[in-house]
């Protein structure tokens, strides 16, 4: 038998067969694959248009977006999933969507880790067979032989850390079940991440209130329904609709209702309603050092890079089963060595930057990153503001998996190279004004010049970008056939509307969405004759081809306005994109 077997690790047991689908590039489940079909959405990604169901999947690991597993979840109840992954390293997102349907549904799939090498390996094989920690590849699917790997239960989690009396009192019930079962998710994740203790964290910022099917309702109103209470002070991330005018806009009381509902159930675990993907802009938002547990890709990026803050990336369902706690894993971003930068990447010189440089750095350093932590060079005069850094954040957490990167001379912790890299030697990339180009024309990519509808806002808008949009306005008369929504937090709207700004806005035209942000608005938001959008976020111009089936334009504030106003993207690039 042409058959050849490795050996890994099982972080989630099982046995599966079927078709290899593979790529060498990491893949982000929000908004790269379909919840409900199993196809691969994200028109960027070399996966695009193919179907998980059923299928080997081996990728080098996820990047992106925290819901991711959601996602997951979403898959494996509705039956779309894949039979098992396989993957090159320890991927949070992708296993804890996997051990929630597993701990709560009574549902999964084999999920192993195997030597680079030997991953390489099953990737380019067209047939596997996954069985415990041990996967076997072969050209024919007659050519698999029955395995015998262990397919025995894991050692319970608590084995092998250091628990404190507390931590036991949760995983015994003392505290009801909603509790137990989130302690035993957190230990087991524990394993995953290296961690042999617990630690206190102070607050929590919920990326799980995000509607991604059925699953991620059922899950919630199952933690309360058992009981479950936040212990620690609790945000929560936008959410699918708009609180409050989600029947006035027009949607889908099948979407509607169940979206709602579920930021619901959040509140009613003790949840503040603040609905926002910008946890930072808030009154609550941590101090350098604090350790904390943030999901939502962006505000995890944005925590630990700029704040100084301490979090992991955490996945969707893992951030409540900590809040329910108040004790999460010590490894990653927790600890001084996981924020240290393992590759250096140095910028052109470049002069007269707009704001549409940071969304676009972002986005090409996340693709050079990938799961690692950067250190970029060459910003140390540019003093980016913090909406820059906001929009460089959010879309390097689009395209790298890595929870943070450092700025020399802009972030806390990078005053020098040395001292983000710890002082140890890392690869160095060089970036040219040629590859800033091409990723332009990724994000850029509308073939029709004619624009429908502006989006900005995604990240949520702040104050400061409202009164900006404001002064662009003033003076002009948008078109009447194209529309321009801004998404905002309830905060920030508060605040814009008390100093009038909303109310300038208003009169250009544009119209004001809270609680829920552009990763996640539908129809008719999004009006259903629009066939063209325009936006200055690297984060919406990645996900939005896949989540809309439109095409996008790209460019700065300044550009979106103009867009606004005449109907048209000029398609002129700044001069800072232009050959030195």
């Amino acid at each position: 038998m042409n058959e050849a077997v490795f050996s890994g690790t099982a972080f989630v047991r099982g046995e599966a067969a079927g078709e290899v689908i593979s790529s060498d590039v990491e893949l982000s489940f929000w908004g790269g694959v379909d919840p409900v079909t199993g196809e691969v959405i994200d028109r960027h990604h070399p996966l695009s248009g193919r179907i998980l169901t059923g299928k080997i999947l081996a990728i080098p690991g996820g990047r992106g977006s925290c819901s991711g597993s959601g996602v997951i979840l979403e898959l494996l109840l509705n039956g779309k999933g894949p039979a098992a992954m396989v993957v090159e390293r320890a991927d949070d997102i992708l296993t804890l969507g996997v051990v929630i349907a597993e701990e709560v549904f009574g549902q999964s799939i084999p999920v192993v880790i195997l030597d680079p090498k030997d991953f390489r390996r099953v990737r380019a094989a067209r047939h596997a067979r996954v069985d415990g920690a041990r996967v076997a590849c072969a050209e024919r699917p007659e050519d698999l032989g029955a395995l015998s790997g262990d397919r025995g239960p894991a050692a319970p989690p608590a084995s092998r850390m250091e628990l404190t009396q507390a931590d036991r009192a949760f995983l015994d019930g003392a505290h009801g079940k909603a509790a137990q079962v989130a302690m035993n998710i957190v230990l087991r994740m524990a394993e995953l991440q290296g961690a042999d203790r617990l630690i206190d964290v102070t607050q929590a910022h919920i990326d799980g209130c995000i509607y991604t099917g059925p699953g991620s309702l059922r899950f919630a109103q199952r933690l309360r329904d058992w009981g479950g209470r936040v212990v620690v002070p609790t945000t929560l991330n936008s959410i699918s609709v708009d609180h409050r005018r989600w029947r006035a806009q027009g949607i889908d009381p099948a979407f509607g209702e169940p979206a709602s509902q579920l930021g619901d159930a959040y509140v009613d675990m003790g949840a503040r309603p603040t609905f926002t993907c910008a946890p930072y802009l808030l009154d609550s938002a941590p101090a350098r050092g604090e350790q904390i547990v943030w999901a939502e890709s962006n505000a995890v990026v944005y925590a630990n890079s700029v704040l100084g803050a301490r979090t992991m990336k955490y996945p969707d369902y893992l951030d409540i089963c900590i809040a329910l706690t108040g004790r999460a894993p010590l490894a990653g971003c927790h600890v001084e060595s996981g924020r240290r930068a393992a590759l250096r990447i140095d910028l052109p010189a470049l002069e007269g930057l707009d704001d549409s440089f940071y969304p676009l750095i972002g986005y090409h350093v996340g693709l050079l990153a990938a799961n690692r932590i950067p250190v970029i060079v060459g910003l140390e005069k540019a003093s980016p503001s913090q909406d820059d850094l906001k929009a460089f954040g959010a879309a390097f957490a689009t395209t790298s998996s890595a929870p943070m990167f450092h700025i020399v001379g802009v972030t806390p912790e990078a005053a020098t190279v040395e001292e983000a890299t710890g002082g140890t030697a890392v690869p160095a990339l060089d970036v040219g004004i040629e590859d800033l180009a091409r990723s332009w024309s990724e994000l850029d990519n509308a073939q029709d010049a004619s624009v429908d509808l502006v989006s900005l806002g995604n990240p949520h808008f702040s104050v400061r970008e409202c009164e900006t949009l404001a002064a662009l306005c003033r003076g002009r008369v948008k078109h009447k056939d194209v529309t321009l929504v801004v998404t905002c937090g309830r905060a920030t709207y508060d605040r814009a509307r008390e100093a009038g700004i909303l109310a300038e806005l208003e009169r250009f035209g544009v119209q004001i969405v809270t609680d829920t942000c552009w990763c996640m608005i539908i129809e008719p938001v999004i009006p259903p004759h629009a066939r063209t959008i325009m936006t200055n976020s690297g984060k919406y111009a990645h996900y939005g081809p896949g989540l809309t089936g439109r095409r996008f334009h790209f460019g700065s504030l300044e550009d979106c306005v103009a867009a606004a106003a005449t109907g048209i993207a000029d398609g002129r690039r700044p001069s800072w994109l232009q050959a030195q």
